[in-house]
């Protein structure tokens, strides 16, 4: 089982790189290879609306013409059997660089090209609240949209605060223990369970 974490965190050691841990820690006792990519240290340039209405290739193609890290990451995302992804909440929201790619993504996916291989595709979402944590809710909801929209089966979201981060520790590596359960290939851990 193939894993791909996307991060929208710039720090791999903070609250949100230690709660993708958490959920990875569960996964990989199924045997789980994953993949992290910190998003904010990537080229990842915000959508340009390349016609007058709004529109590109995106949409009639699924693809976006910006030369950037973006294709890549949509690449590994296809191959991937899960995606989890994980941010920092800033303004009850997502990170800027988790919301200029999955923007893109979105815009892509409106094409059935562009939704090849991620329509489906199992997805858990992180929302990790600093100061005083109220907004992780509402990044979750945000999250959901933006995911089902393109197409992802959103398996669960889960919402973080500082003030319980430790005890969420716990709930997201059980819960990539669980996920793992469930996913082709493991068959066989979930017959001798």
């Amino acid at each position: 089982m193939k894993v791909l974490v996307l991060s929208g965190s710039r720090n791999p050691n903070g609250q949100t790189a230690r709660a993708a841990r958490a959920l990875l820690q569960g996964l990989t006792n199924s045997k789980a290879s994953n993949d992290v990519l910190f998003l904010p240290s990537m080229h990842i340039e915000r959508c340009r609306q390349c016609r007058d209405d709004g529109w590109g290739k995106c949409v009639e193609e699924g693809r976006c013409v910006i030369q950037d890290d973006f294709s890549m990451i949509v690449d590994k995302l296809r191959v991937a059997d899960i995606i989890v992804l994980a941010t920092p909440v800033y303004w009850s929201d997502l990170s800027e660089s988790l919301r200029a790619f999955l923007d893109r993504l979105r815009r892509t996916c409106m094409h059935e090209q562009g939704r090849a291989g991620i329509k489906g595709k199992p997805a858990v979402g992180v929302c990790v609240a600093g100061g005083g944590g109220g907004g992780a809710p509402q990044c979750c909801r945000n999250m959901e949209w933006v995911l089902q929209t393109t197409g992802f089966d959103v398996v669960d979201l889960i919402p973080v605060r500082r003030q319980n981060l430790e005890a969420k520790l716990r709930v997201l590596e059980e819960t990539g223990r669980q996920l793992s359960l469930t996913l082709p290939g493991n068959e066989d851990t979930m017959r001798h369970k």
